[in-house]
């Protein structure tokens, strides 16, 4: 079985010091995913706070950077602080855990957002328009290269990693107005396109925890202010072969 922790969305501080709590983790889980929005502001001293914290996790820790790590333009700063660490940061690599004998693949990215099927943004009209759906694409591709590079690795179950969600499903709870904020369509594109056995993402504080992919592969949104504990454990990692039809729980 691979038990994988998962949390987003911690919102760390300079005042948050020896807050995190790993409560037995290296009992429950296998590795630790956090889902973005590391940090409250995007600051290197937030960074170096989050680095010093996640250090102290005594399973492997591999992360993705959150809108909220590059309100400051020192996204780069976080990031050299957390590797330091020993915290693994994708932005749009790949990253292998072996566990029992099984190589467990995560490809990452931040994401952005675009909306839905029937409600998304397309890259028609203005430069800005433009530039906006062409962010969200580029991450899809990164994500889909990523995915395809793990299965040329032969990693026996693929994990997709993000900040922004891959689907609406799990915005349920959040103003409709604003699912175009909080993720894109084109990124569970490129999990089906790609194959992968779980996705889990973040920045949903009011959405719910399970949905799917077209396709049917298994989405978490584990943003802390939902699942309103430190991390929540996946006990075995799902296939999208194995997930039930409509109305029924992925998990």
């Amino acid at each position: 079985m691979i038990r994988v922790a998962a949390v987003g969305d911690i919102h760390l501080g300079e005042d948050s010091r020896g807050t995190m709590r790993w409560h037995d983790i290296d009992d429950r889980a296998d590795m630790l995913l956090v889902a973005g929005d590391l940090t409250r502001h995007g600051t290197a001293a937030e960074g170096r706070v989050v680095a010093d914290e996640l250090s102290g996790c005594p399973v492997p820790v591999v992360c993705v950077l959150g809108n909220h790590d590059y309100h400051r333009n020192q996204q780069d700063q976080i990031t050299v602080a957390l590797r330091d660490a020993g915290v693994v940061v994708l932005e749009g690599e790949t990253h292998t855990v072996e566990v029992a004998g099984r190589r467990v693949g995560i490809a990452g990215v931040k994401g952005f957002g675009g909306g839905f099927a029937g409600r998304c943004a397309t890259a028609f009209g203005e430069p800005e328009m433009k530039a906006f759906v062409a962010a969200t694409a580029t991450a899809a591709a990164r994500l889909r290269d990523g995915l395809d590079g793990l299965s040329a690795l032969r990693a026996d179950y693929r994990i997709a990693l993000l900040h922004y969600s891959p689907v609406a499903d799990t915005l349920l709870g959040e103003p409709p107005e604003i699912y175009p904020f909080l993720g894109s369509c084109l990124l569970a594109e490129a999990i089906d396109d790609a194959g992968a056995d779980l996705a889990v993402h973040g920045h949903a504080h009011s959405g719910i925890e399970a949905g799917r992919t077209a396709g049917g592969v298994p989405v978490r949104n584990v943003a802390q202010p939902l699942i309103r504990a430190s991390y929540t454990v996946i006990n075995g990692v799902p296939t999208a072969a194995t997930c039930p039809g409509p109305g029924g729980s992925p998990f």
